[in-house]
């Protein structure tokens, strides 16, 4: 029975968030446009980084999902950074690039740009990729390169996709761990939590109430190692905090 009322509670509060989206985005929208008039390419994206933290400080609270961000201060350097998140969810992206401190972009699907209107906030703050365009896969290397000289913040999802398996995470591709080579820029993992019980992959019209976590961890340097061992200690890295989390569940 308490199954079936949660189920049915999910559902009613997915409608919640759905009109509570849509209305907040139609008031946000043209405020981000501002963006526009800003010269300066780093202020410029700040001030919209700015406008969309401030929209999911709001709609993730009228949606019930407070969120908790905790390693702050591994951006107090004035260096710029690689940030990379696990992902198994959609909630994640309102929660990675607005909440990661600095001027940054994000590296997201070119098919989410083609959403009328939302699609052209959604370009604001994304760089587009198509992975199965070897051509699109290039450019967005180089924009992020771009992006990282002109000290924006690169945000990534090295799953590339949501991880719709029951492990922790799935493998990393190298495009990541790469860049941080190539620009010598620290990658500081990210370890996202409470996105998959409050909108879970494969659940239609479902959203519940959740407490949700960003844990920013000790930047890695990739000075004096490869590609691969750099993945190898990003990833070694987010399991821990994921292990400690899942312990502390079952304590």
């Amino acid at each position: 029975m308490a199954t079936i009322f949660r189920s049915f509670f999910a559902r009613l509060w997915a409608l919640w968030g759905l009109i509570s989206f849509v209305v907040t985005f139609s008031i946000i929208f043209p405020i981000a446009c501002f963006k526009y008039l800003i010269k300066d390419p780093l202020k410029s994206q700040l001030y919209f980084n700015h406008v969309s933290r401030l929209w999911m400080h709001i709609w993730l609270r009228m949606i019930g999902c407070f969120p908790s961000i905790k390693g702050l201060s591994h951006f107090e350097s004035h260096d710029n950074f690689i940030v990379v998140y696990n992902h198994r969810s959609m909630l994640d992206i309102p929660l990675s690039s607005p909440f990661t401190p600095g001027p940054n972009k994000t590296i997201g699907k070119s098919s989410f740009a083609k959403v009328p209107i939302f699609g052209l906030f959604y370009k604001m703050g994304t760089i587009l990729i198509d992975r199965k365009d070897e051509n699109s896969r290039k450019k967005s290397y180089d924009l992020m390169a771009l992006n990282l000289r002109l000290g924006m913040n690169v945000c990534i999802y090295p799953e590339g996709t949501r991880n719709r398996s029951n492990q922790p995470l799935k493998s990393f591709y190298d495009g990541a761990f790469k860049l941080s080579l190539d620009s010598g820029k620290r990658i500081i993992p990210c370890v996202i939590k409470g996105t998959d019980s409050a909108l879970p992959v494969g659940q239609f019209l479902y959203l519940y109430p959740k407490k949700l976590e960003m844990i920013f961890l000790d930047p890695i340097a990739p000075e004096g190692r490869s590609v691969q061992e750099i993945k190898h200690l990003v990833t070694q890295s987010m399991l821990n905090e994921l292990m400690r989390h899942s312990h502390d569940q079952k304590s």
